[in-house]
């Protein structure tokens, strides 16, 4: 008869991408009849392997060791096959416990019934044995069993670590986008860390896990080390003394490692607060004496003085992925200067860079040894390595300079221009060049970049590339930072797209139009609250003022407005469904020191309104700029200005005087007045397109159509 110790059936869970380094992790362990599959790996092994897997293991999330399993063919039979599994030697009924589902069929379509099931069988267990029955709890449970159901087939585990073995025990705070510690473990070892290497350097650390992860491996530390609660310590099968011989021996390894080891860890961070975190890491891992934090910008970095040199530096790191729109010129920035700092200063180093964008990547200017796709949470991200041992000529096919070129030609040309005329808001660039499809506009010291959306034939790798070739381009040659860039996509909106919000980030300027003040919004919206192209019609309407009462349709943030009350206005009224950007409208007023009850701000539907308003000669001036098209909840009709240009001004010319004036705007593009029906109405009018496109704006003939219309005799 044989004593050998019992072998068991267990699984190890990973996250994606993770699966292929798990399966070696698990064999140099000493797994057995180690099997790869999604999410995971089997593994078969005595309960001494599954102590030293759970105690060792730095990728894996949780160690499931199999109770049973079933096929299921009817829900009801799901209790009786639980309840085969003799749950009285698993745990005791003084042991709470809980019940974690995954999977589904079309009998179970939700894993709180799936986990009621389990837990009813585990439960008739106990009672049909003449057991009390144990209880239930959500929260600090004794026990965790976990049940999987996958074509019909169910299996049910004991948790064997508990809670997921993430959780090291060192880190208790943390940044505000940590990686978690298995796949930080992972990026060390894909980066090539191990017992050899002498430094490590991350000039993005965070709260220190990279930094951290990689030290445990250098100095052989068990990542279960510091843990205090595992699940099997409840378990009735657990054997107290084969555990604390692991435990031992872990302990042994990591301080002898210590006594002979000469690992140094460098973190840099510009946030203090992160870097408190670390050193408390680090205390808790007792290797803080080995750390230096520092508060330093990664962008101005060199490579590490050192007492001694290294042998085997690495750097590895984690930098920001510019989630938000607004940041992504931020971080494109960011990382050709890290490229630049990599290329100049850490000849010798490997170094590894876990990225959001494989074009991200581009902006460093390095060449790859090799590239790793991994999962940050549902993030995927691409981890890439980098030999600076070998020599690093930046790339030899370098980008156009027709971009680069065109950009300092236009901006020289054109700020010359803007000051002479008077505006600090002008577009520097416009889909001047085929393969750069975007707008540029400066806004005094800041620039917003508009991507237009690219034509069907051109892949959206490419169509990225070139953008960010573009803003490249432009932090290059012009004085603009950074920080003061922010990038849009323009595409065609419908509704209420037109006004819809963007993640906020709080880029505002005041900028000066002629001798007019404006409050500009840089980040948080598709526009900016000025419309760059209409400046000229503005300033007619301002000409057109002097002691005149002006009615301003669709008045968005009152900027022809305010011209007409800076040109002498008596009366201005503003309308506008929106209550944001007749706010906003209002703030300029304020701004350019225009108080008074002549000025009215009415929040209605401005076709609603005009049908409502009785014929009578109110005004002298109108302007009447509406969107191209809208199709808003808040409005009664649909408007479309091309179909009902002429019923807009017919209801528009009922409230002028007779020798009034409407100037009538359109962005619809090949627009074309009606002029036979406006002739109908007695009305005519003057094309004053070509004198109104700014210098600024000679590129783009169509950005907008202008026409003054009065009575005709």
């Amino acid at each position: 008869m044989s004593n050998s110790p019992k072998q068991h059936r267990l699984f190890a869970t990973c996250a994606k991408g993770l699966e292929p380094l798990l399966f070696e992790e698990l064999q140099q362990l000493g797994a057995e009849d180690v099997r790869q599959t999604m999410g995971g790996c089997w593994f078969q092994g005595d309960v001494q392997l599954a102590y030293r897997v759970c105690l060792w293991t730095r990728l894996a999330n949780r160690v499931l060791l199999s109770l049973g399993d079933t096929f299921v063919k009817r829900v009801e039979d799901i209790p009786l096959a639980v309840a085969q599994t003799p749950w009285e030697d698993v745990f005791t009924a003084q042991h709470t416990f809980v019940v974690d589902f995954n999977g589904r069929s079309q009998a179970i379509r939700h894993t709180q019934f799936g986990a009621q099931l389990i837990k009813d069988g585990i439960v008739d267990r106990f009672r049909d044995a003449g057991l009390p029955r144990p209880n239930v709890a959500k929260e600090g449970a004794d026990i965790r069993i976990h049940a999987h159901l996958h074509k019909d087939k169910l299996t049910w585990y004991l948790d064997f670590a508990g809670d997921s073995l993430h959780k090291r025990g060192y880190r208790q705070q943390q940044g505000s986008a940590p990686l978690k510690e298995t796949l930080a473990a992972a990026i060390a070892i894909r980066s090539g860390v191990s017992t050899a290497t002498d430094l490590v350097f991350d000039p993005f650390c965070g709260s220190g896990t990279l930094l951290l992860e990689a030290a445990m491996i250098c100095l052989d530390r068990a990542p279960g080390l510091t843990r205090t609660e595992w699940g099997f310590q409840r378990w009735l099968g657990h054997q107290e003394t084969v555990w604390q011989t692991l435990v031992n021996e872990a302990q042994q390894r990591f301080t002898e490692a210590q006594s002979e080891h000469p690992l140094r860890l460098i973190g840099h961070d510009l946030d203090a607060r992160v870097l408190a975190i670390a050193e408390q890491n680090a205390i808790r891992l007792g290797i803080h004496d080995r750390c230096q934090w520092e508060r330093r910008d990664a962008e101005t970095m060199t490579a590490p003085a050192l007492e001694a040199p290294a042998q085997h530096p690495h750097l590895i790191c984690n930098p920001p992925y510019g989630e938000r729109l607004g940041e992504e010129v931020e971080t494109l920035l960011l990382y050709r200067r890290f490229g630049s700092q990599l290329r100049e200063h850490f000849s010798g180093w490997q170094v590894s860079v876990l990225a959001g964008d494989d074009s991200l990547l581009k902006r460093l200017k390095l060449r790859s040894e090799r590239k790793y796709k991994l999962f940050n949470g549902p993030i995927e991200t691409t981890l890439a390595l980098f030999d600076l041992t070998k020599e690093q000529l930046e790339f030899t096919k370098e980008q156009s300079t027709d971009i680069a070129n065109r950009l300092r030609k236009n901006y020289h040309k054109l700020e010359k221009w803007s000051a002479k005329e008077g505006v600090n808001a002008w577009r520097l660039y416009d889909a001047d060049l085929p393969d750069y499809n975007a707008a540029v506009d400066v806004y005094d010291d800041c620039l917003v970049i508009q991507e237009y959306a690219a034509p069907k034939d051109v892949p959206p790798a490419v169509a990225k590339e070139r953008l960010w070739t573009l803003v490249d381009s432009l932090a290059q040659e012009l004085p603009f930072a950074a920080e003061n860039m922010t990038l849009k996509v323009r595409q065609r909106q419908t509704g209420k797209q037109q006004y819809e919000k963007q993640a906020p980030r709080g880029l505002t300027r005041i900028v000066h139009e002629y001798d007019a003040l404006f409050e500009v919004n840089l980040s948080d919206y598709l526009d900016t609250g000025l419309f760059l192209d209409h400046r000229w019609a503005r300033r007619e309407l301002g000409k057109l003022s002097q002691n005149k009462a002006v009615l301003n349709l669709f008045a968005y943030t009152c900027s022809a407005s305010v011209h007409a009350a800076l040109g002498g206005a008596r009366e201005v009224v503003s309308v506008d469904l929106s209550k944001t950007y007749l706010a906003w409208g209002q703030r300029n007023f304020k701004l350019n020191h225009l108080h008074g009850r002549q000025y009215q701000f009415i929040q209605a539907d401005c076709l609603q309104w005009l049908k409502e308003q009785r014929p009578q000669q109110r005004f002298d001036v109108i302007f009447l700029d509406p969107p191209t098209f809208s199709n808003s909840k808040r409005m009664s009709d649909v408007l479309d200005t091309e179909r009902d240009h002429v019923m807009l001004l017919k209801l528009a010319a009922r409230l002028l005087n007779d020798n009034g004036v409407i100037l009538f705007s359109t962005n619809k593009r090949r627009f074309k007045l009606d002029y036979e029906q406006l002739a109908a109405f007695q009305l005519v009018a003057e094309d004053l397109t070509e004198r109104s496109i700014p210098v600024d704006f000679a590129r783009n003939k169509g950005i907008h159509h202008l026409f003054k219309v009065r009575f005709s005799g």
